[in-house]
């Protein structure tokens, strides 16, 4: 099976997340992405971030239903900070069948010379990469397997956004699916 493994705080999981997704398994060979939940990325400040577990609820509430996405906790179990390619090794060797390949941003792109193996990566696993605005110049990495550059549909919302929307008393519906905003208002997520 091919899977795309996006990762991320999702701190919240919004629409933007869900379309890149969606794009990806109708627009490639992709079978199914799977929602890595990084507990914490190692070039973020944990600060912010909801509790991983909470999370990880709401985005198995924003793909309920969906049998080609899935979210995964993989993360919580090992190490922390989280590196990308010690979850692909621990991936890999739990699912010896499946391709894997890895889902990104733009901007996380050019950022990759500051993460762990970076080359190791570029090297064994096929890299979808997504513009972002802002983050239009891709740099070339010799000797990488297989990088897609996609023209994915993007949507002008932020996590930062909604969490900023929540402090100040504003409503993020439309920002987030109706089942996880209920979920964040019922527990006073990020306000």
């Amino acid at each position: 099976m091919r899977v795309g493994l996006y990762f991320g705080s999702f701190n919240p999981i919004h629409h933007g997340h869900l379309l890149i997704a969606t794009y990806l398994l109708q627009n490639t060979t992709l079978q199914q992405v799977w929602f890595i939940v990084s507990p914490q990325n190692p070039l973020k400040p944990a600060a912010s971030l909801l509790n991983e577990y909470h999370r990880l609820h709401l985005v198995q509430l924003a793909i309920e239903g969906e049998k080609d996405l899935k979210a995964l906790d993989i993360e919580f179990k090992l190490p922390k900070p989280s590196y990308t390619v010690d979850t692909l090794a621990y991936l890999q060797e739990k699912y010896p069948t499946h391709e894997f390949s890895v889902i990104m941003g733009s901007d996380s792109f050019q950022n990759l010379p500051r993460w762990k193996n970076a080359e190791w990566l570029l090297k064994n696993y096929s890299v979808y990469v997504y513009k972002r605005p802002e983050h239009e110049q891709l740099p070339v990495y010799p000797g990488s397997k297989d990088i897609h550059i996609l023209e994915a549909p993007l949507l002008p919302i932020s996590s930062t956004g909604i969490r900023k929307n929540r402090k100040e008393g504003k409503s993020i519906r439309y920002l987030v699916p109706e089942a996880v905003r209920t979920e964040i208002e019922r527990n006073g997520y990020y306000s």
